[in-house]
């Protein structure tokens, strides 16, 4: 049997699968944890892998797929000059206005490189250390992203670093419009000139590995949600909606976004293509926090939110527990919003708590809508759609038919299809495991047009 495998180094952890070349089916897999925080020494990521890496034997060839948008500085010896800022480091939002600003507002961020910055965006992280910490930023050499930083010290820290198009896409200065750097770009953020990884092109080996398995043939890589689409295997008119630590909305589309309000970003696929994407900072904590809050467990927060009617007799919940990245607040604070003794039933608090969530994702649906992206069903996936409550409730939400997909780690087997594709040069054929599909109920519309109109009177508040 040959074998490739896909890594993904996430927030919370690095898990590695190794699958069948021929039929993309799990054979063994392995996880060890990283550190919590918003800023992370990148060795934490080495340690992991290694931790993770004994899986690894027999392998033909290995691809990493990592959390976008985190800033890995090196020096010219290629050590990190700093901790790595990660995407869900808030500090740089002021960076973030200040750098549109500079370059003439969203509209032409928009148009120039088909994101608008917000903190997490890597540029804006370059802005606020080289402000911040100006000795450090004196040291910097190379800037890489997480992903690249790993695949550089499996591929034995070769003179240059590689990353691929979908990654590239997420740093705030490579262009989905040019498919090329823009070193003024980056200049503007950080004040002058950094070495940045050669992109590769969809599919194209990015040397060999020197670590764990020698010889085995490198992917390029790419950042989390382009692995997931790959590993999910969307396809035209399937909307992508994980519900993890963050929560992302995402597509393939034939051609680039470009969106002014900055509600989607632009991106790159990792396959030829582009990825248009929503992201919240607030998705599955949210669940967590309203089953604390009741303290209950999650099982029996779902059982509360189903015995409840929709809407919650209007109570909305407003879920920005972490600040928020869609829209772009990043000091906001979630709310309560409607609350009556009437209302004020545990059942209706938890129903509040799975639509408001659910809403915000919501809000990233009309955002691809607005950019064009065809939207047939939305396919489910992450540790939050394991709610009994979420996948019925989601498509009252939605619209649309809903299919949850079976468990996986699709971040990892989206990374396995690309070193695959690296090692034969063809893109594989696996199929996807899908679990069940949810369509709306006669007179969804009313329901979720009432359901949705609540939470963005709360949400146009301000929250």
């Amino acid at each position: 049997m040959d074998l490739v495998a896909g890594v993904d180094s996430s927030t919370q952890a690095t898990k590695i699968v190794v699958v069948d070349l021929a039929t993309g089916r799990t054979v063994r897999e392995e996880r060890a944890a990283h550190p919590p925080g918003t800023e992370v020494d990148p060795g934490a990521w080495w340690a992991a892998f290694a931790a993770a890496g004994g899986v690894l034997d027999g392998v033909a060839a290995i691809s990493v797929g990592g959390q976008q948008h985190g800033m890995v500085l090196l020096d010219a010896a290629g050590e990190p000059v700093r901790d790595a800022l990660l995407w869900n480091d808030t500090r740089s939002a002021g960076a973030a206005r200040d750098l549109i600003d500079e370059l003439g507002g969203p509209a032409r961020w928009a148009a120039e490189v088909g994101t608008v910055p917000v903190a997490s965006i890597t540029a804006t992280k370059l802005r606020w250390t080289a402000r911040a910490e100006p000795e450090v930023a004196g040291r910097a050499a190379r800037v890489l992203l997480p992903h690249d930083w790993l695949t550089w010290l499996l591929a034995g820290r070769p003179a240059g670093a590689v990353t691929d198009r979908g990654e590239a896409s997420g740093t705030g200065y490579w262009s989905t419009v040019t498919g090329e750097y823009r070193p003024d770009l980056l200049r503007l953020a950080f004040g002058r000139d950094l070495e940045v990884p050669r992109v590769c092109g969809p599919g194209e080996r990015a040397g060999s590995v020197a670590e764990f398995v020698p010889g085995a043939v490198l992917g390029a890589g790419t950042g989390d949600n382009m692995a997931a689409a790959l590993g999910a295997g969307a396809e035209p008119g399937d909307v992508l909606v994980s519900i993890g630590t963050s929560g992302t909305v995402f597509a393939t589309h034939d051609r680039p976004s470009a969106d002014a309000s900055g509600v989607v970003a632009g991106f790159a696929d990792a396959a030829g293509g582009y990825l248009p994407l929503v992201a919240t900072l607030n998705a599955a904590r949210v669940l967590r926090a309203g089953a604390d809050l009741l303290g209950v467990d999650l099982a029996e927060l779902d059982r509360l939110a189903l015995s409840a009617s929709p809407g919650a007799d209007g109570l909305v919940l407003l879920p920005y527990l972490e600040g928020e990245r869609t829209p772009n607040r990043p000091t906001a604070r979630g709310a309560v919003a409607g609350l009556t003794g009437a209302n004020a039933t545990p059942a209706n608090l938890a129903r509040a708590v799975v639509e408001g969530m659910l809403c915000g994702l919501a809000d990233g649906l009309d955002g691809l809508v607005a950019q064009g992206v065809p939207v047939r069903r939305v396919l489910l996936l992450g540790g939050g759609s394991r709610s009994a409550a979420v996948r019925a409730i989601a498509p009252l939400v939605f619209g649309v038919p809903v299919t949850v997909l079976a468990p996986a780690e699709y971040v990892a087997l989206g990374a396995a299809r690309q070193a695959a594709w690296a090692l034969t040069g063809e893109a594989p054929g696996w199929a996807r495991p899908e679990e069940s599909t949810e369509s709306p109920p006669a007179g969804v519309g009313e329901v979720s047009s009432a359901v949705r109109t609540a939470y963005a009177a709360v949400r146009d508040g301000g929250g």
